[in-house]
């Protein structure tokens, strides 16, 4: 749509126009200051603004109590239509931003094994709010231009421009099936373990070294299968074809009902951890509010449950 551009030099002092509207209908300087929460020269100040930019008198005065002039009721006709289309348009808006689903980004891995599980009880609370909830193999950083809030990993602070809600740690913890691990002999050592199939993740190569290296043995072999998720490597090992290196909180389930069993009890801490992360001018928005702070208490329960 094609239209001529506003001669933005004959707009009068936008600033001024609430304090104008208000002393207008309530005919006092003082009790629009009031309602505005400013002080009685402020007013004051935005009325002379006006007058200097219009060139004519807005108000009579008379003691405490100002009129508007027949030049001033003019005015303040405009003011009022033009605040109340300007309301009216940022309440369309804002209704349907309301519309649009809150937008959440996360792994492939933290979506299936976790968050997915958590969405419905979320929104049998709030249905007035809807969830688009996307999922990433590969890349780790946060689409701010197409996600409102990630649940992420991140080994150091976020930028300065982001929220972040550190939710749980990065711990390496290797896990597998009953029944693969009765294979090993009582002493279940580390160098027993090495021995069995160990299921690792290309993008997260040298996880397995890392854990072998805090464990004390030089780990020099290649891991048996390499998968692109945690997702798949957790399934091999609930199959009982290998061990897995679990990093959060993604096998809770089976752990408790013994469908996958902690392969040895070392847990090995890395750089970083799991969150929340969202841009910090978008704090403001009510229902990503309740939803950062509902996952946040979930995560809570489930770590201290643990």
């Amino acid at each position: 749509m094609s239209k001529s551009p506003i001669d933005l030099r004959k707009l009068p002092p936008l600033k001024a126009l609430k304090g104008f509207e208000a002393a207008t209908r309530r005919q006092s300087v003082r009790e629009a200051a009031d309602e505005l929460c400013l002080t009685h020269p402020a007013i004051s100040h935005q009325i002379q603004l006006l007058e200097s930019d219009l060139g004519v008198q807005l108000f009579s005065r008379d003691g405490r109590t100002v009129a508007p002039t027949p030049a001033g009721l003019l005015f303040y006709r405009h003011v009022r239509s033009a605040l109340e289309t300007l309301i009216e348009g940022a309440e369309a808006v804002r209704r349907s931003a309301e519309l649009q689903p809150l937008r959440i980004q996360t792994y492939v891995t933290a979506s299936i094994r976790w968050l997915a599980r958590r969405l419905p009880e979320f929104s049998n609370r709030h249905p007035e709010i809807n969830l688009l909830l996307t999922t990433c193999a590969v890349d780790w950083e946060f689409d701010e231009l197409n996600a409102d809030v990630g649940l992420v990993y991140s080994e150091t602070p976020p930028d300065p421009h982001f929220h972040w809600v550190p939710l749980f740690d990065y711990k390496l913890v290797p896990v597998c099936s009953p029944k693969l691990l009765n294979g090993l002999s009582q002493a279940r050592s580390v160098q027993a373990l090495s021995q069995l199939p160990l299921v690792s993740i290309y993008t997260e190569a040298r996880n397995w070294d890392t854990w072998f290296e805090a464990a004390g043995v030089n780990y020099s072999g290649q891991p048996a299968i390499v998968v692109d998720t945690l997702a798949v490597a957790l399934e091999m090992a609930l199959a009982g074809r290998g061990v897995a290196l679990m990093n959060g909180p993604f096998a809770e389930r089976e752990l408790a009902e013994g469908s996958l069993v902690r392969a040895f009890p070392l847990e090995v801490a890395c750089p970083g951890s799991w969150g929340l992360i969202c841009r910090k001018d978008q704090l403001d928005s009510p229902r990503l509010k309740l939803f950062m702070e509902w996952l946040t208490d979930d995560a809570l329960k489930a770590t201290a449950a643990a």
